[in-house]
């Protein structure tokens, strides 16, 4: 495998095609923020603007601007939907809305944990490239509201009848895992450390059975013990396989090589499990039984399950050397390259059958916006860099030892 002509390949793909697509399409020069609806060709068929797509996108380009390059027009599109989510995304106490019309007006209540969770995301990375103190207390303040809510994140909004089955749900152990070290730059480290310390735990020692060998459950009691239902027994593989990528960051940035191992074995068996035989591809959702699962979508292929197994996979060869995370990694790679890319116009497709034709043609809608194909390109593209450096290096040290 080429590593070099791979890493141009995603590199390319990021800063020629996909981030200039989000830059002159999305962009809501009229009233701030972002247009996510987009068709195939960048045309905007809904100008309604969700709090999580807002969120992801002033993060992507405040991300990019730090990281990357200080580019004034990746700073200027973080900025101008920063302003938009501060001024409309929440009800005045942080309360940040699901929904919201083009002005600004809400029309979703505050009833989804994860509009706080990327609007932390995004005030985080922006305080950096801005150096704004206003932006830092948003993120550190909303943050503070993410954990307060950890044990019933829907609040009043909850639609479950109370005390007759109360469920609790990997996604948010999951994403704090990430968004801690996201806002790593505005939290004490002592509450860092057990911030990570109970976010590893949950995911790790909780929400992955060894009764089902290894494999990781969507929804437990709050017991944590399995439940027989339909929410109980969903497995999904791409929530699965992207929270492994998190733990291995946590891994690296806490000097803990076992659990790396750990998480790149999960990530693994994961893939394995969740792998469609038949068409290739991963599956959406699944039922840890072998039953129907609830969702009629289930066996449809999506591009963030596919975008996020590449960066784990790539991360776990990386991190172990597992020549196994190189074969899914290369297995992955020719399958979403062949099918999401759209090979006539800028950003990918989201949603394909099961045998991997395109089911809708959009590049952006409710659930995908500016976020899971840049930043699956950006990790990928740095992880390959950070192969071939450490390869040189490698080469540089055993030549100079003979």
């Amino acid at each position: 495998m080429n590593f070099k002509q791979l890493s141009q390949q995603y590199k390319d793909e990021l800063l020629d095609r996909v981030l200039p697509f989000w830059l002159e399409k999305s962009q809501d020069k009229e009233y701030g923020g972002y247009f996510t609806c987009l068709d195939r060709d960048g045309r905007v068929f809904d100008t309604d603007k969700f709090i999580w797509m807002q969120g992801r996108e002033v993060w992507m380009f405040s991300m990019l601007h730090n990281n990357i390059e200080p580019r004034p027009e990746w700073l200027e599109c973080a900025r101008q939907g920063g302003e938009f989510l501060k001024k409309y995304g929440h009800d005045g106490n942080l309360n940040w809305y699901f929904s919201l019309d083009r002005q600004g007006n809400p029309l979703v209540e505050p009833y989804n944990i994860f509009s706080y969770t990327f609007a932390t995301m995004a005030f985080g990375q922006l305080s950096k490239a801005t150096g704004s103190q206003e932006y830092a207390d948003i993120a550190r303040r909303t943050f503070d509201i993410i954990l307060s809510k950890v044990d019933n994140p829907k609040g009043k909004w909850n639609k479950l009848h109370p005390g007759t089955r109360n469920l609790k749900g990997f996604a948010l152990p999951m994403i704090l895992c990430n968004l801690a070290l996201e806002i790593e730059h505005l939290l004490d480290e002592d509450f860092l450390r057990s911030t990570i310390d109970t976010c590893v735990s949950e995911v790790m020692d909780v929400f992955r059975r060894p009764e089902l060998g290894g494999l990781i459950v969507e929804n437990l009691n709050s017991d944590n013990s399995l439940i027989d239902c339909f929410e109980g027994r969903q497995i999904t593989p791409g929530h699965a396989i992207e929270a492994m990528w998190f733990i291995m960051d946590l891994g690296e940035r806490l000097g803990r090589p076992e659990l790396i191992e750990e998480a790149k074995n999960t990530a693994l068996l994961m893939a394995e499990y969740g792998w469609d035989k038949e068409f290739g591809g991963l599956f959406y959702f699944m039922d840890r039984n072998g039953n129907p699962p609830q969702q009629l979508e289930w066996d449809q292929k999506l591009w963030w399950v596919h975008i996020e197994t590449l960066i784990a996979m790539i991360k776990g060869y990386r991190l172990t050397g597992d020549s196994r995370c190189l074969e899914w990694f290369e297995r992955v790679h020719n399958y979403t390259w062949e099918h999401f890319r759209d090979k006539e116009h800028p950003e990918w497709f989201g949603y394909l059958n099961r045998r991997g034709e395109v089911l809708l043609p959009l590049k952006g809608g409710k659930w995908k916006g500016c976020f899971h194909v840049p930043r699956g390109l950006y990790q990928v593209w740095q992880t390959l860099e950070k192969i071939q450096k450490e390869e040189n290096e490698k080469y540089a040290s055993i030549a100079t030892t003979n």
